[in-house]
C-alpha cells in the first residue's frame, strides 16, 4: 500500500495494488530469489493496466531483496524508460513509493556529465537509479564494469522495450540497422527502440551478474526471444519449444475486469478518394512528360495530396464537428481527444487549419495543442521554423509542458506526430482521429491511449481516415490474450551471412585483423583506426564511383552491355553494404542469447561497425516535379462502423526472424509522371462523383471575384463583417448558375439544396479565402 501525497506533502490518497500487480511482483521476487542474478523476465501486461506502478513496486522490492542467507541480492536497480513523455510519470511513481529519502536517483544530464553522475550514484550505493534510453549505454557500461571487477550484481528494468523514439536514438541506430530500416527513419527520425536496446545489451550472453526484467504490453518476436522463457526450460529452443512471457495480464482480462475499455467498440473507418490532373498548354489534361521512378513518384504524390489544403480542411471539419457532437459532451463536458498525424509538417498544417476553422465558426472556447519533437520548416505555414514551444503554434502553452497545458479545461484536442502515441496516460481521452498509417504493434500502442478508465467513462470513439479495419483488428487480436511466437530464430544464420561476405572478395582476413588489433590495443587512437580502415573503404568507394561513371557515360553503341555490367557492380556493392548492416543487427540480437565462442564472428561485427559509416555510396536522387499537378476531385466519406469483435477469430502468431543475407537489389521501375498519375487516379474510379469536383468551386469563386458589389463590401468592411453580408448568398447563386454550363450537376445541387449552399459558402469563405483574395486584388489595383 502506498500513501499518495499532494504538492504540499499532505496525504491525498491510499494506493493499493490490483491482483495482477500483486501476483506479478510476488512471483517475480520468488523466482529471482530462487534463480539468483543473471536471468531474464518478460512481463506482458496490457496497456493501461498500471505498468508504471508495477515497475515502481518491482524496483523497490528488488532493491531490498535478500537471499536465503540474508545477503542483499542487488547492489543497484537500474530503471530505464525510452518514453521521454512519461519519464516524469515513472519518476513520480518511484518517488511516491520511496519510504526513505535518497533511495531513488535520477540521471538527467546530457553529454559527458552522465557518466560522472552515474559513477557518483553507484559509488554512493543508490538503491534505484532512473535513466532514459539515451543514458542507458552509460549505465550499462558502468554496471558491467562493476559486476566484472567488484563482483556486484544489478537488476535492469526496461519499460516498454520496443516503443518508438527519435533524436539521439535514431543517430545511434543508423549504423546498426539494415538499409531498409535506416531509410524508413529519414523523414521523421522515428526508430524502433527495441533495436537500440538490443544493440546496447550486446554482451548479455555473458552478463551473469545482471538480471533483466522487461515490461511491455505488445512484445514483438525479438522481445519474446530476448526476455522470454522457454516453455520447457529443460529442453533446447525449437519451433515446438519457443519463448513465452513470464507473467501475462492480457488485454482480454483487463477489459473483462473493466480495468480498461475496449477501444474498438466505436471504430469508424473513412475513405479518401481524389483525382489529379496536370496542367498543359491547353488546360488541365494528361500530357507527355519525362520518366520518373515509379515508387518514389507515387510516394511524393500521396504526400502532396496529404498536405493539400483542401484535404486537410475537409478532415479538420469532420474531426471538429464529430468531436463537438459525440466526444465533447462526455465526462460532463471534460472529455478530450487526440489527432494522430503522419508527419511533423502535417501536424503544423493541421494545427493552422484547425485554429482557422475554430475561429471562423465561432468555436472560440475550444482550444487545441500540437506536439512534436524538433523544429519544422514550412514556409507555407510560417515564415520561420517552428517548434511545439513556438507562441505562433501553441499560444496557450505559456512555457509549460505539453501535458500540463493539455490539462486546461478548454484545451480539448491534442495533435501529435511521433510523440505521445505510446505511454501517454490521460484518462480523459475519449476520442481519437487517425490520419496516419498504423501497422501491427503501432496500431495497438496508439489506439490504446484511449483505454484508460475514468469515472463516468464508458465509451470511446475512433475515426480512422487511413487504416483498414481488418488490419487494425488483426493487430489487436495478436495481443488480446497473449503474444505467441511461431518458432525460434536459427542462430546459424550469422555463419551463413559471415561466409557470404567473406567470399565476396571485398576485404581479406589481415585487413579485419588490423582493425581489431587497433581497437583492442591500449594505445588505440582515431588516427590509427583510420589508417587501418581507409585502404578498404577507399577501395570499395572507388569501385562504386567507377561503376556509376561507367553507367552514366556508356556510348550508345555499347550502352546495353556496358550499362548492364556497371549496374551489376553497383548492385553487388549496394547489397554488400546492406548485408554488413544486416550482420551487425543480427549479431547484436543473437549474441544476447548465444555465446558463439567464435572470435571471427565477433571480429566481423566490430570490423563492419567501423567500416560501414565510411562507405558513402552516392545514390541517384529521384526528381519528381509536381508543380503543375492539381487536385481536381476530392471526397472524404465515412464507411459503415466496423464490427470489431476481438473474441471472434484466431490471433496470428509472431514470426521469428527469417533468413538473413538472401536479399537482392530490386530494379527501380520508371514511368511517365502522367502515367503514374493516371494509375493513382484509377484507384478511386467509381468513388468520385461530379459533386466532388473542386473545379466547380473554383469557377464559382472566379465569378464572385468579378462582382462589383462584393468588391465594394470587401473594400469597406472587416473580414467578420464581410462574412455576415446578406449579399453573399444571392451572389453565390448567380455565380453557380453562370458556372452551370461547365458543371451542370453541381449547379443543380447548389440551387436545390440549402445544405449544399452552406457547404459551398464555407469552402469559399474559409478554405478558398474569398475575402482575402478580393482584398488582395483591390490593393493590387490601387
Amino acid at each position: 500500500m502506498v500513501a499518495k501525497r499532494d504538492k504540499k506533502g499532505n496525504l491525498s490518497a491510499l494506493f493499493f495494488p490490483r491482483y495482477h500487480q500483486l501476483d506479478a511482483t510476488r512471483k517475480l521476487v520468488e523466482q529471482v530469489r530462487e534463480e539468483g542474478a543473471g536471468g531474464a523476465y518478460l512481463i506482458q501486461h496490457s496497456a493501461g493496466s498500471g505498468k508504471t506502478a508495477s515497475i515502481a513496486w518491482t524496483a523497490h522490492f528488488l532493491s531490498e531483496l535478500h537471499d536465503a542467507a540474508d545477503n542483499k541480492m542487488f547492489s543497484t536497480v537500474i530503471v530505464v524508460s525510452d518514453r521521454r513523455v512519461i519519464d516524469g510519470q515513472l519518476q513520480d511513481a518511484l518517488f511516491d513509493f520511496e519510504r526513505t529519502a535518497g533511495v531513488v536517483e535520477t540521471i538527467k544530464n546530457s553529454g559527458g556529465a552522465k557518466s560522472g553522475q552515474l559513477a557518483e550514484a553507484l559509488a554512493a550505493g543508490k538503491k534505484i537509479i532512473v535513466c532514459t534510453i539515451q543514458t542507458f549505454p552509460y549505465a550499462l557500461e558502468a554496471v558491467r564494469e562493476k559486476a566484472a571487477t567488484d563482483g556486484k550484481t544489478f537488476a535492469v528494468i526496461a519499460d516498454e522495450a520496443h516503443s518508438s523514439q527519435a533524436g539521439m536514438a535514431a543517430a545511434t541506430l543508423r549504423q546498426l540497422l539494415a538499409s531498409d530500416a535506416a531509410a524508413s527513419m529519414q523523414d521523421e527520425g522515428e526508430v524502433d527502440i527495441e533495436d537500440l536496446l538490443a544493440a546496447q545489451m550486446k554482451a548479455r550472453a555473458d552478463d551473469r551478474g545482471i538480471t533483466y526484467i522487461a515490461f511491455t504490453a505488445t512484445p514483438k518476436n525479438k522481445t519474446l526471444e530476448l526476455f522470454g522463457r522457454l516453455k520447457n526450460p529443460s529442453a533446447p529452443p525449437s519451433d515446438a519449444n519457443s519463448y513465452e512471457a513470464f507473467h501475462v495480464y492480457s488485454m482480454r482480462q483487463a477489459i473483462e475486469e473493466r480495468f480498461i475499455l475496449d477501444v474498438l467498440r466505436n471504430y469508424t473507418p473513412y475513405s479518401t478518394a481524389f483525382k489529379l490532373a496536370q496542367q498543359g498548354k491547353d488546360g488541365w489534361k494528361e500530357m507527355d512528360d519525362k520518366e520518373v521512378e515509379r515508387s518514389e513518384a507515387t510516394k511524393k504524390i500521396m504526400r502532396w495530396v496529404r498536405l493539400h489544403p483542401h484535404n486537410i480542411a475537409q478532415k479538420v471539419q469532420i474531426t471538429v464537428e464529430h468531436f463537438r457532437e459525440n466526444v465533447a459532451p462526455l465526462l460532463e463536458g471534460q472529455a478530450k481527444a487526440m489527432v494522430v498525424l503522419g508527419s511533423r509538417k502535417e501536424a503544423v498544417r493541421w494545427k493552422v487549419a484547425l485554429d482557422k476553422y475554430l475561429t471562423d465558426n465561432g468555436y472560440t472556447k475550444l482550444k487545441a495543442l500540437v506536439a512534436f519533437s524538433g523544429e519544422v520548416n514550412d514556409p507555407e505555414s510560417f515564415p520561420e521554423s517552428v517548434a511545439e514551444t513556438s507562441t505562433d503554434l501553441n499560444p496557450t502553452l505559456h512555457g509549460r509542458d505539453i501535458r500540463d497545458a493539455f490539462d486546461d479545461e478548454n484545451t480539448r484536442l491534442l495533435l501529435v506526430a511521433n510523440k505521445f502515441q505510446t505511454g501517454f496516460d490521460e484518462p480523459k481521452l475519449c476520442g481519437m482521429y487517425v490520419d496516419r498509417k498504423l501497422a501491427g504493434v503501432q496500431a495497438v500502442q496508439t489506439l490504446s491511449r484511449l483505454n484508460r478508465s475514468h469515472p463516468g467513462k464508458d465509451t470511446t470513439y475512433v475515426l480512422d481516415f487511413v487504416n483498414s479495419s481488418d488490419a487494425v483488428l488483426e493487430a489487436f487480436r495478436t495481443y488480446y490474450e497473449t503474444a505467441e511466437l511461431d518458432g525460434t530464430t536459427d542462430p546459424e544464420m550469422i555463419f551463413t551471412l559471415k561466409d557470404k561476405l567473406d567470399q565476396g572478395g571485398w576485404y581479406d582476413t589481415p585487413e579485419v585483423e588490423r582493425v581489431i588489433q587497433v581497437i583492442t590495443s591500449a594505445g588505440a587512437s582515431q588516427g590509427k583506426l583510420s589508417a587501418a580502415l581507409q585502404p578498404v573503404a577507399q577501395r570499395l568507394v572507388k569501385r562504386f564511383a567507377e561503376a556509376r561513371d561507367a553507367l552514366r557515360s556508356a556510348d550508345e553503341g555499347e550502352k546495353d552491355q556496358v550499362a548492364a555490367e556497371a549496374k551489376d557492380r553497383i548492385d553487388a556493392l549496394t547489397l554488400m553494404k546492406s548485408d554488413m548492416q544486416q550482420y551487425m543487427r543480427l549479431y547484436s540480437y543473437l549474441s544476447q542469447m548465444i555465446d558463439y565462442g567464435h572470435t571471427g564472428v565477433e571480429k566481423r561485427y566490430w570490423f563492419y561497425r567501423y567500416l560501414v559509416p565510411l562507405l558513402e555510396f552516392e545514390r541517384e536522387n529521384a526528381e519528381v516535379d509536381l508543380s503543375r499537378v492539381a487536385l481536381t476531385h476530392h471526397a472524404v466519406r465515412a464507411l459503415n462502423q466496423a464490427v470489431m469483435d476481438l473474441g471472434d477469430g484466431e490471433a496470428e502468431p509472431l514470426k521469428p526472424l527469417n533468413s538473413a543475407g538472401s536479399g537482392s537489389v530490386q530494379d527501380k521501375e520508371k514511368a511517365a509522371l502522367s502515367h503514374i498519375i493516371a494509375k493513382v487516379n484509377a484507384l478511386f474510379e467509381g468513388d468520385l462523383t461530379d459533386g466532388d469536383q473542386l473545379s466547380f468551386v473554383r469557377s464559382v469563386k472566379d465569378k464572385l471575384m468579378e462582382s462589383e458589389t462584393l468588391r465594394a463590401q470587401a473594400r469597406a468592411n472587416s473580414k467578420a463583417q464581410f462574412k455576415a453580408s446578406p449579399t453573399i448568398d444571392p451572389e453565390m447563386l448567380e455565380a453557380a448558375i453562370a458556372a452551370m454550363e461547365a458543371h451542370e450537376s453541381m449547379g443543380v445541387q447548389v440551387i436545390n439544396s440549402a445544405r449544399v449552399r452552406a457547404g459551398l459558402k464555407n469552402l469559399l469563405l474559409n478554405n478558398l479565402d474569398l475575402y482575402g483574395d478580393l482584398r488582395a486584388e483591390i490593393n493590387a489595383e490601387s
